[in-house]
């Protein structure tokens, strides 16, 4: 059981592409690069749910919008298919980057919000506890509803009929108590 999202190690002693993802981040030194920016990996792929369309989704935390993009055009602005655009999401002003290397496409998603309370990241610490819960048979339930083109969010709220909203519908499991 993985105690630690923050900290990068686990992917190691992970899968295949969970090893290949901790080679991937640390040999180019981007969570060193986006340090200023609590860097937090979210996603699929340290759940191990992941699938071949699965993007490295790294969440940031800036103050300044203008030195984070900045910042994150002068260290990610050369690797292929480099975008940088600005998004308004539940009225907070997000910055994403997109970039590929070494097999992987990254996202680097900003927002003035501390990174660990950020959707995306909060997301995959409720879907962490929901597979520990429910075990193997659910974990492979979901991956096959991503097969079939669910995003990860949508495919949870079908396999645990969560009406509504199915991002907003999650969050609402984070208060629910021990054994939701």
């Amino acid at each position: 059981m993985i105690e630690d999202f923050s900290n990068l190690d686990y992917l190691q002693n992970g899968n295949t592409r969970q090893q290949a993802a901790y080679r991937v981040l640390t040999q180019h030194k981007l969570f060193e690069k986006l340090a200023p920016y609590q860097p937090l990996l979210a996603g699929t792929i340290p759940l191990a749910i992941d699938t071949a369309q699965s993007d490295l989704d790294i969440v940031c935390c800036w103050i300044d919008k203008g030195i984070f993009l900045k910042s994150v055009s002068e260290h990610f602005s050369a690797y292929p298919f480099f975008t940088l655009r600005e998004k308004t999401i539940g009225g907070i002003p997000s910055m994403i980057a997109g970039f590929e290397v070494d097999g992987f496409v990254v996202e680097i998603f900003g927002q003035p919000v501390p990174s660990h309370r950020q959707a995306a990241y909060r997301h995959m610490l409720i879907e962490h506890k929901l597979l520990l819960q429910h075990g193997e048979a659910f974990k492979q339930q979901v991956i096959q509803l991503k097969l079939q083109g669910y995003k990860t969010e949508p495919a949870f709220a079908q396999l645990l009929s969560l009406e509504g909203d199915p991002y907003e519908a999650l969050l609402l499991l984070e208060q629910e108590p021990p054994g939701f």
